[in-house]
């Protein structure tokens, strides 16, 4: 049985969390969530994209809880986490963040996030953004649109027609929106990403596919974003089918104090499995040249 990710045979979506890390709950305006906590320092609130929980960042939290408090969460529609039922705007997600961020930071965190996780970043900075020092969205958008946009509707489509993909279809389907073509032409990591992939998406309840998709369809902050507070840095992939580095540019670009970063050879979800060293050290890099200069003023 698949459910969530997680098999049976013991072979998860995401890689696991780390002995150390410790599991929380946290229970806000009718949300229960599972929250995951790792290493001490500067806390780091990781927001995981659609389709994701916590553990999609199990990579980043081994290579980064050495400096940081690393903080992520199961987002509504994923994981161990419950709440009203959908719809849900891009506001009820920045407002679960920012109760991490009251619970588990004091006073106000980093925040970083890829994809659903990134656009739950933006509205984070733009409604609360005396509780977001820094804002490092990755592979993101300001609005979807053009081929992304039609990609998604095609898919919250095909499921609202109650059509369900077969399992042998699953991980060569959604894989390469996530990873560069050299990543799947290696048969090592083609084999770990098809067992992934298909124990990430096998047991996925359409619904909270359905509405955490829409959620992102129906997100806009381009006016928000020109008169948000918070620094940005936007972090862009080359390779990136989802969100290609011109959409996370726009980001950077309509911020008053906007940053963009594009890191060659990786894809939509190169930071699990493909190349988690290259974003970890990206994002240590931002985060400790912010730190320098917000302590200098």
């Amino acid at each position: 049985m698949v459910r969530d990710g997680l098999e049976e045979s013991g072979v998860s979506a995401f890689p696991k969390f780390e002995e150390r890390a410790r599991i929380h709950s946290l229970s806000a305006e009718g949300v229960t969530m599972r929250v995951v906590v790792e290493g001490e320092g500067p806390e780091v609130v990781f927001v995981p994209g659609g389709d994701q929980t916590a553990e999609a960042y199990s990579q980043q939290f081994a290579r980064l809880s050495d400096t940081f408090r690393c903080i992520s969460y199961d987002p509504r529609g994923a994981g161990a986490t419950t709440s009203p039922p959908a719809p849900w705007a891009m506001g009820d997600y920045a407002r679960d963040c920012a109760a991490v961020i009251d619970a588990f930071c004091d006073g106000e965190a980093v925040v970083s996030g890829l994809s659903l996780g990134g656009l739950v970043t933006q509205q984070v900075a733009i409604d609360f953004p005396d509780k977001v020092r820094l804002a490092i969205p990755m592979g993101t958008a300001a609005y979807i649109d053009g081929f992304t946009r039609d990609w998604m509707q095609a898919e919250i489509d095909l499921r609202k027609a109650g059509i369900i993909l077969p399992e042998s279809f699953l991980a060569p389907h959604y894989a390469p929106y996530a990873f560069p073509a050299k990543a799947l032409h290696d048969p090592r990591f083609w084999e770990e990403i098809k067992l992934r992939y298909t124990a990430r998406f096998a047991g996925r309840n359409p619904s909270d596919l359905i509405a955490q998709w829409e959620a992102c369809l129906e997100f806009d902050c381009r006016e928000e974003l020109k008169n948000c507070p918070v620094p940005f840095h936007v972090i862009g992939f080359s390779e990136d089918v989802q969100t290609a580095p011109s959409m996370c540019k726009v980001v950077a670009d309509l911020v008053p104090n906007g940053v963009f970063h594009e890191i060659p050879g990786l894809g939509h979800v190169s930071m699990v499995s493909h190349r988690p060293d290259t974003v970890a050290s990206k994002l240590r890099e931002i985060i400790m040249e912010h730190s320098v200069q917000f302590e200098s003023h």
